[in-house]
């Protein structure tokens, strides 16, 4: 009989590992938003991004929207932001009073074009007297940024980078890791993501009072007294030691899930080559080292003959779950009266792009499910 059981785009996968931390927690008696695990995986993320100070976190949005409250965005300021992105990128704009301004792509690394983003501050400074108050800068699916040109246009006009490396973990640039560019930086470890926590993140910095300062926020802002005293509005933010270890546990792993995501991405491209009418993102030069957290292409219809949807629902008829790419937040009702820069290349990007299942724990028989099904319907073999 035919497996037919569902091939998901990017589930969690565990290594074996977690358990192990978790276990301790449970036998210490550590099922607190504190705890050993908590300090390990700070400091694991440390190690591993070259960021000497961290904060684990209830996610990736939160992060965000404590860098936010740090770098004292209020009511009315305005914040550069990638429009091609999650909605978690721009809601903690909201959350602050904030006006997200919304920078499109360029077409080598589908992130934030430098060009758009000077014409942007250029223009905000010419209509409010003010350059926007920050920049958050996403990783679109691991690819790293065009970050020489986009960090001199920010040195430039004194804008302060929180680097959004939500899906770019293990990814870097000029072998420097992605997370470590940015004033302060943030990772998610949702569900889907390159490792997982179930749910949760991390803020990283190289200005420890920063760090401390987000800690604070995160348990509530409570005050260094014996009974509760509370002299700033705190939020609900830190990881738990449990969540913490399976987060600690994971990252044993991660260079391995990168490495396997990278090898899907391989075998995706080797299989497609030649066909016109698909073009995948890939690394501009030797600068760039993508995760490929997941396998994005885009697709001409006029020279292949069908479109994005006509593959994603092929595939779903064979149970097998693809996406297409992020819909821009400048086209979200929510977001849509917000100012946007740029000359509409993340649309034709949404309309025409599909990310393909990339899940480090899909085997061998997946990826043949997957190989057939695409060789039906695009090669016709």
């Amino acid at each position: 009989m035919t497996d037919r059981s569902k091939i998901l785009l990017s589930s969690p996968h565990l290594g074996g590992h977690e358990q192990k931390f978790v276990q301790t927690a449970f036998d210490t008696n550590w099922i607190a938003p504190l705890g050993p695990n908590v300090d390990g995986f700070e400091s694991d993320l440390q190690d591993y991004s070259g960021v000497p100070h961290a904060a684990v976190l209830a996610s990736g949005t939160a992060a965000i929207h404590l860098a936010l409250i740090i770098l004292g965005v209020k009511q009315y300021d305005e914040v550069l932001v990638s429009t091609f992105t999650f909605s978690g990128s721009v809601n903690p704009i909201i959350y602050q009073g904030g006006v997200p301004i919304m920078v499109d792509s360029e077409p080598e690394t589908w992130n934030m074009s430098p060009e758009h983003l000077e014409n942007a501050i250029v223009d905000r400074l010419t209509k409010t007297g003010n350059v926007p108050k920050a920049l958050i800068l996403v990783h679109l699916y691991g690819m790293p940024a065009k970050l020489d040109e986009i960090i001199e246009v920010c040195k430039k006009y004194e804008i302060p980078i929180i680097e959004d490396a939500a899906e770019a973990l293990g990814s870097s640039y000029k072998n420097r890791k992605l997370g470590s560019f940015g004033d302060m930086s943030i990772y998610s470890f949702n569900g889907n993501k390159i490792i997982t926590t179930s749910g949760g993140g991390a803020l990283l910095s190289n200005n420890e009072e920063w760090i401390k300062r987000s800690r604070f926020l995160a348990t509530q802002a409570r005050d260094n007294y014996v009974h509760y005293e509370h002299s700033a509005i705190g939020y609900n933010y830190r990881m738990s030691n449990v969540v913490a270890g399976i987060g600690r546990g994971q990252m044993l792993v991660l260079d391995d899930w990168v490495e396997k995501r990278r090898t899907i991405n391989s075998f995706y491209r080797q299989l497609l080559e030649g066909l016109d009418g698909v073009e995948f993102l890939v690394e501009p030069n030797n600068d760039y080292f993508s995760n490929h957290w997941l396998s994005a292409l885009v697709i001409d219809e006029s020279s292949l003959g069908l479109d994005r949807e006509r593959i994603r629902l092929h595939l779903l008829a064979d149970n097998i779950e693809s996406r297409p790419l992020w819909k821009p937040m400048h086209m979200q009702p929510i977001f849509s009266h917000f100012p946007y820069y740029g000359d509409r290349l993340s649309e034709r990007l949404f309309h025409n792009g599909l990310c393909l299942p990339s899940g480090s724990n899909l085997g061998d028989p997946e990826m043949h499910r997957i190989e057939k099904s695409l060789n039906r319907l695009l090669l016709k073999g």
